[in-house]
C-alpha cells in the first residue's frame, strides 16, 4: 500500500509479504523504490529521502502493543537500506494500514468514532499510541486538519509517545551533558525519539532562514556539518555513522515568524523541506533544557507551556513536551504530536527484473 504519513510518503508492507532474510528484503526494497538512481525513475520512490521510505507492519506478540512497526529508509542514490532510525511521519500511516489489513481486531470498532492502536517501534524499542478516526470500522481519511508541507486537509491522527527518550543512544542526553563542544562549536546532543545534533545557525555562519536549496549548495557548510556529525555519532554511542542516516543535524535560530524557534535540518546530507516528526520532538525537547543551544534562541516565554511551534522551510510544526522539573538528569513525562495520513493506492508493485536473481 502506498501511503502518505505526515509529510512523508512510502510503501507499507505486512512483514509476511517480504522476505524474512534482511539482505534479501533490502535488495527487494531497493528494486521496489528504484534505487540507486537520483530520479528513482524505475520504481516507486520520488527522488527524495522523504518519499523513499518503507514501513513494515505485523501483529505484535507483546502484551503492551497491537502491532510492531519497522521503519526502513531507502537511500535514493545509494544501494543502502537503513534501520538505524525511526520515522514519526510514517508512523502516522501505520495504524490506518493495520486496520485496513485486518492486523488489529475490528470487533467493537464498527460503531466507534475512533480506534486507539498501540504501536511497538522496533527501531528504537519504544511505544506509541495512534488514535485514528473511523467510519464504519475503517479509517476515515477525510477531515479538516491541515499540517504544513501537505496541501489541503485530512483527518487528524494523534500520536502519543511513551519511553522514546534514549531509544537509539541509551539516554536523552547521550553524553550526560546539555552542552558539548565539537570542532570548537557548542552543540546539544539529544535523543528523544531521534538522535539529533542541535547547533546555533549563527555559529555555522548562516542566518537560519535560508532555503534548503541554498543550504545544499553550500559545500563548505555541508563539509563542516558532516565533520560534526561523524564526531557526534561516537559521542552519542552510535559508533561509526559514516554509512548511516543518523544522527540528524538541526541548525536553530530565533523565530522569523509567529513560531517559537526556527529550524533548518540536514537528514543528514540533504536539507529537509520541513522537519521530521521525531526530529522535531528531539529539537523541542532540547529547547526546553536550560543552557542548550536551542534554549538560547527560543522565543522568550515560549518554554513555559511545553507546547512549542518549530518553524521550518515550508511552515510550522507543533510538539507537546512535558519534562519532569525535579529530575536530574532531565526526564520526559510526555511527548505528543498531531499528524495526518492518507491511503494513496493499494495494489501490486513489480520490482525491476535485474533484481530478480
Amino acid at each position: 500500500m502506498l501511503m502518505r504519513g505526515g509529510t512523508s510518503k512510502g510503501a507499507v508492507f505486512t512483514a509476511a509479504d517480504l522476505p524474512s532474510d534482511d539482505a534479501e528484503r533490502d535488495e527487494l526494497l531497493l528494486a521496489v523504490m528504484g534505487s540507486p538512481d537520483a530520479r528513482q525513475i524505475d520504481g516507486l520512490g520520488g527522488a527524495s529521502p522523504l518519499t523513499s521510505k518503507v514501513a513494515v507492519v505485523k501483529p505484535s506478540d507483546r502484551a503492551d502493543a497491537d502491532v510492531d512497526y519497522l521503519f526502513l529508509q531507502v537511500s535514493v542514490d545509494e544501494a543502502l537500506v537503513s534501520d538505524r532510525q525511526n520515522c514519526g511521519n510514517m508512523l502516522a500511516a501505520v495504524a490506518p494500514f493495520a486496520i485496513e489489513r485486518g492486523l488489529v481486531p475490528a470487533a467493537g470498532h464498527e460503531a466507534a468514532p475512533f480506534a486507539a492502536v498501540r504501536v511497538y517501534m522496533q527501531n528504537t524499542g519504544s511505544l506509541a499510541t495512534a488514535t485514528v478516526p473511523l467510519a464504519d470500522g475503517l479509517p476515515d481519511y477525510a477531515g479538516d486538519t491541515s499540517i504544513d508541507g501537505v496541501p489541503g486537509t485530512a483527518a487528524a491522527v494523534r500520536l502519543d509517545f511513551g519511553g522514546i527518550a534514549g531509544g537509539s543512544c541509551g539516554a536523552l542526553l547521550p553524553t550526560g551533558d546539555t552542552l558539548d563542544t565539537i570542532d570548537g562549536l557548542d552543540v546539544t546532543l539529544v535523543d528523544n525519539g531521534m538522535p539529533v545534533v542541535v547547533l546555533r545557525a549563527v555559529d555555522m555562519g548562516i542566518e537560519g532562514t535560508e532555503s534548503p536549496a541554498d543550504l545544499e549548495a553550500d559545500d563548505a557548510l555541508r563539509g563542516r556539518l558532516e565533520s560534526i556529525r561523524l564526531q557526534a555519532g561516537r559521542l552519542m554511542k552510535l559508533g561509526d555513522v559514516a554509512g548511516t542516516t543518523v544522527p540528524k543535524l538541526t541548525m536553530v535560530s530565533p523565530p522569523a515568524g509567529k513560531g517559537d524557534i526556527s529550524t533548518r535540518t540536514f537528514i543528514p546530507h540533504r536539507c529537509h523541506e520541513a522537519i521530521g516528526v521525531l526530529g522535531a520532538v528531539s529539537v523541542a525537547t532540547a529547547a526546553l533544557l536550560p543552557g542548550s543551544t536551542a534554549s538560547t534562541v527560543l522565543r522568550p516565554g515560549a518554554a513555559a507551556g511545553g507546547t512549542l511551534s518549530l518553524e521550518h522551510p515550508t511552515g510550522q510544526f507543533t510538539a507537546v513536551i512535558e519534562l519532569d522539573p525535579g529530575a536530574h538528569p532531565p526526564a520526559v513525562q510526555r511527548a505528543g504530536i498531531i499528524r495526518t495520513a492518507r491511503k494513496i493506492m493499494d495494489g501490486t508493485v513489480y520490482p525491476a527484473p535485474r533484481h530478480r536473481r
